[in-house]
């Protein structure tokens, strides 16, 4: 299964300057939190969240929300996703891989799962 999101990244940048560390505890753990650099590292952190909904079929909402999805970093820098354990055994996930990207106004995640 395959998930896609693109977010603008100004959209995500009035939130926080609106809203400060509000906004961003709305979708990110404290963990992720510590992790966001500016702006369009949120955004590409919220692309990240939506596309993985969207890979199980569910979108963010009552099967699926923001804080069943946490992402983190390998020691290299690499985006790594981790599921709740219900997502998990619901969804009888294997594997899952994701790739983040920014450009110009934009921040697009790409979320790929594969289940058993």
């Amino acid at each position: 299964m395959i998930g896609i999101d693109l977010v603008k990244i100004s959209r995500i940048e009035r939130l926080i300057k609106r809203f400060g560390d509000k906004a961003l505890q709305k979708f990110l753990s404290k963990n992720e939190i510590s992790l966001i650099k500016n702006h369009k590292t949120a955004a590409g952190f919220w692309a990240t969240k939506e596309a993985c909904s969207k890979a199980l079929g569910v979108g963010i909402g009552k099967e699926c929300s923001f804080f069943d999805i946490t992402i983190s970093k390998t020691t290299k820098g690499a985006p790594l996703l981790k599921l709740s354990q219900k997502l998990m055994s619901d969804f009888n996930i294997k594997n899952m891989s994701v790739s983040i990207t920014h450009d110009g106004e934009y921040a697009i995640a790409v979320v790929a799962i594969e289940t058993f």
